[in-house]
């Protein structure tokens, strides 16, 4: 399966890649067939998993508010077994997080055997939001990159498989679904005026993103920059990512414990 959007090498601006997703499917109706057989796949393949009990996998979104990670979350893992997948969103840290290591928060919902932990936000939020509202110091900053490689290498060769997805979005595309939250009056709940605030911050966050991907995107936790304009295409985009690792990693029911054919339940 072809994976095109892996981030394979240094880029000088996130905003150097594409964010229209068309521009690599030109088939709308297409795209949506081939997402609803990978959608059913990956959730046979996610019982497998959990009923094998031998991988764990983690995925982490990252997008600009109204990047489409909530909605990639409902329909990516629609049909799955929620026994088997937990979802963590990271919003703004507590006091009690913020006494400790900014990777604190973190490690405790990482996947166990068998399951399929999802990132709404994630530890990168401590190079993005809080590099560029100035937070804390440069110097802490700065160390979190390497700080965060060696966590994630640590996951890796504990036993999970992580990918990590950046919803890449055009500032034009995001200011399109922030008026549809305001003429919505059922999507009033998403709109927040610091969300416009943020959208002043748009190049800042840019930068942000670009250290954050150039500096964190490692051979056993590579980066996919998806590009996300069109919802149809960026669905698509991560089932295939998704749906081409577990088939690497290849679960199976595994056999009964005794030999069940002379077993009959009277």
């Amino acid at each position: 399966m072809d994976l095109p959007h892996r981030l394979t090498s240094e880029v000088a601006s996130i905003t150097e890649l594409p964010t229209e997703g068309k521009r690599f499917h030109d088939n709308r109706d297409a795209a949506e067939d081939e997402f609803r057989e990978l959608r059913d796949e990956l959730a046979s393949w996610q019982r497998k998993l959990y009923a094998a009990g031998q991988h764990r996998v983690l995925i982490l979104f990252q997008a600009m508010d109204a990047g489409g990670k909530d909605g990639t979350i409902r329909k990516v893992f629609r049909g799955v077994n929620p026994q088997g997948v937990r979802i963590h969103p990271f919003k703004q840290p507590s006091k009690v997080e913020l006494a400790h290591d900014f990777l604190w928060r973190v490690h405790p919902v990482v996947p166990a055997d068998g399951m399929i932990s999802v990132f709404n936000r994630s530890h990168y939020e401590d190079v993005l939001v809080v590099r560029v509202d100035d937070l804390v110091p440069e110097a802490v900053w700065r160390r979190r990159y390497d700080q965060i490689n060696q966590f994630e290498k640590l996951l890796v060769e504990s036993g999970t498989t992580i990918l990590k997805f950046y919803l890449h979005i055009s500032p034009q595309e995001q200011r399109e679904r922030f008026q549809d939250r305001i003429d919505d009056p059922e999507k009033h709940w998403k709109f927040s005026f610091e969300d416009l605030e943020k959208r002043k911050q748009w190049d800042s966050y840019m930068e942000a993103y670009t250290d954050a991907l150039n500096r964190c995107n490692t051979s056993f936790a590579p980066w996919y920059v998806i590009p996300a304009d069109q919802k149809w295409y960026r669905n698509l985009a991560v089932a295939r990512v998704l749906v081409s690792h577990l088939r690497e990693l290849n679960p199976a029911f595994p056999p009964a414990e005794r030999d069940l054919s002379h077993v009959e339940i009277k």
